[in-house]
């Protein structure tokens, strides 16, 4: 049996000042895949195929945004019936690669460093004291 076209969402085309009729999009269900598209003429070109009604859902939106009409020449698409166009997920950053230490190097020890803790803030950082006013002496 073929599978039977389903409603899911319609888009509105803006003619210059005025709003056109919403071009109804369809979703048909095969094995394993998901296709959404319009089945009016010319618009009929632009099928988003996935995995899921959502997969598909995502993949028409960025059909229909490359198509070539501004953002201000149409509205949409509207979906129904709890179709979320699910976009995939951006792909992580590789891990930083962490220094190796050499075998050979041991870490200081904290008997061996001399140094007042106070040494490593650099002088600029330091607060001045502050003026004493000779006058009343």
């Amino acid at each position: 049996m073929a599978s039977l076209l389903e409603y899911v969402g319609c888009v509105h085309i803006y003619l210059g000042p005025y709003r056109g009729n919403p071009i109804a999009l369809y979703l048909k269900r095969s094995d394993g895949s998901c296709q959404i598209g319009p089945k009016v003429y010319p618009w009929n070109v632009v099928v988003g195929i996935g995995e899921s009604p959502n997969k598909a859902a995502a993949d028409f939106e960025d059909k229909w945004k490359a198509k070539g009409l501004s953002a201000d020449m149409y509205s949409g698409p509207s979906w129904e019936g709890g179709i979320k166009p699910e976009k995939p997920a951006p792909p992580k950053p590789p891990a930083a690669p962490k220094p190796a230490v050499p075998a050979g190097a041991a870490v200081p020890s904290a008997a061996s460093n001399t140094k007042p803790a106070s040494a490593s803030v650099p002088a600029a950082a330091t607060p001045s004291p502050p003026a004493r006013d000779e006058s009343n002496s």
